[in-house]
């Protein structure tokens, strides 16, 4: 971690290749996170749930005949911001063509964003990611709540580079339609 500050030291500021270390190094499972205004989070590694979860989209985009290179799970992203890019992982990421080989992917060719909400959650799935992922002009962002139906809540990109609400509905549904429903 370096020591810039603008009065000389002060606070460390993590970068992407700290939280790519950090991401290596921890046994526990933990995932390491930083938004562009360099803020850390830190998550609990996920139950066996939310593996379910992201499995059954994982298989559902597969099996639709997205190609398994453009469907990623837990693969980090660069997000931009003003002065310095944070790094996400969302639970599911889909590509319009195969990303290159990278710790921190840019999220030019990024079509679309899930995350699974865990206990504790929330606040960052429903607010501050869906606020960066817009600023960043990912088209589509998908957050699984992890309620009775497991609702998911697709939202769609609009020209004010906020999302709005596209629709709403329990996973079973959507997992009886086609992607391309969904996805432009």
């Amino acid at each position: 971690m370096s020591d810039d500050h603008p009065r000389g030291r002060g606070p460390a500021v993590v970068t992407l290749g700290d939280l790519a270390a950090m991401n290596a190094a921890d046994l526990t499972g933990h995932r390491y996170e930083t938004s562009p205004d360099g803020v850390l989070s830190v998550t609990l590694s996920a139950d066996s749930e939310h593996a379910k979860i992201a499995s059954r989209l994982f298989a559902w985009l597969i099996m639709a005949g997205w190609p398994a290179e453009q469907v990623l799970q837990v693969a980090g992203i660069r997000v931009p911001g003003p002065g310095r890019d944070g790094g996400r992982i969302p639970d599911v990421s889909v590509w319009s063509k195969a990303p290159p080989r990278a710790v921190w992917l840019s999220v030019a060719e990024l079509l679309l964003v899930i995350e699974i909400v865990s206990p504790g959650s929330e606040a960052m799935d429903e607010v501050t990611k869906r606020r960066e992922y817009a600023l960043a002009g990912i088209p589509q962002y998908w957050v699984v709540d992890r309620d009775d139906a497991l609702t998911v809540t697709l939202y769609q990109l609009s020209a004010e580079a906020t999302y709005t609400e596209r629709a709403k509905m329990p996973l079973a549904w959507l997992l009886q339609t086609q992607p391309s429903d969904h996805l432009d």
